[in-house]
């Protein structure tokens, strides 16, 4: 991530990778952060060795597998893609989210009190 833009918190990043595996199915780790790169309106900068930090640890809990392929300019590349075990903790994940989120956003909307 560099200077000026947001940082992710590690679970974050894990499910917004498992989310755009979903969407759009097999990528390479540069194709990843650079989805979410354009998703996030260029607020969100990812360096790769952090997606591919990520891509490893979900990859050991099963929740992605990959493969070799080409890339788009014909180089070796390998391309990830979501498991059956990866779109349940997408699913989970997700709920955990927009809960959590949501508790945050009443947090912040609290008026001060005697104001």
């Amino acid at each position: 991530m560099s200077k000026g833009n947001t940082e992710v918190l590690q679970g974050t990043l894990d499910l917004m990778v498992l989310k755009t595996l979903h969407a759009l199915g097999p990528l390479h780790g540069f194709g990843i952060a650079r989805r979410i790169e354009q998703v996030s309106e260029e607020v969100l900068k990812l360096n790769e060795g952090t997606v591919y930090t990520a891509l490893l640890r979900l990859q050991a809990k099963g929740w992605i597998t990959s493969s070799w392929g080409a890339s788009e300019k014909n180089r070796k590349a390998r391309f990830y893609s979501i498991t059956k075990r990866g779109i349940a903790q997408l699913e989970r994940e997700t709920e955990n989210w927009e809960r959590i989120s949501g508790v945050i956003g009443r947090v912040l909307k609290l008026a001060r009190q005697g104001s």
